[in-house]
């Protein structure tokens, strides 16, 4: 997809200000069992299809108004991602602006999960 102008200025200042890791160093924090809320911050329709394993689905449109009710603990480790890494950076953004300390945008997002063959659950999920 390309993206417009006004958007892609938008996200690159927002990454002068977030921390980004990539999804290598995601999955090697899930191969050693460290604890951190994966959330997957992509459209309802997105999540549905599929997403990184065990991930939790907070959307864009809704994170910052359910955040603290999800995740109460503004020092809780959390690790953002998206389609791309561009929406998980605003939203890192923005979490930080509401207080939260330990927030990290995965760069390449579902995209680079995938493409990478690492875990993925597909379809609706449960409960």
């Amino acid at each position: 997809m390309k993206h417009s102008p006004g958007f892609l200025a938008l996200v690159n200042d927002a990454k002068t200000r977030v921390r980004e890791c990539d999804v290598a160093a995601v999955k090697a924090r899930l191969d050693r069992g460290e604890r951190f809320h994966l959330v997957d911050v992509r459209e309802d329709g997105e999540f549905a299809l599929d997403r990184a394993r065990g991930a939790q689905h907070i959307g864009r449109g809704v994170l910052e108004r359910d955040v603290e009710t999800l995740i109460p603990d503004h020092d809780a480790p959390i690790v953002l991602y998206c389609g791309g890494g561009f929406r998980s950076a605003l939203a890192a953004d923005n979490l930080q602006k509401m207080g939260y300390t330990n927030v990290i945008s995965m760069d390449g997002g579902m995209r680079a999960w995938r493409e990478a063959g690492y875990p993925v659950d597909s379809g609706q999920p449960k409960g």
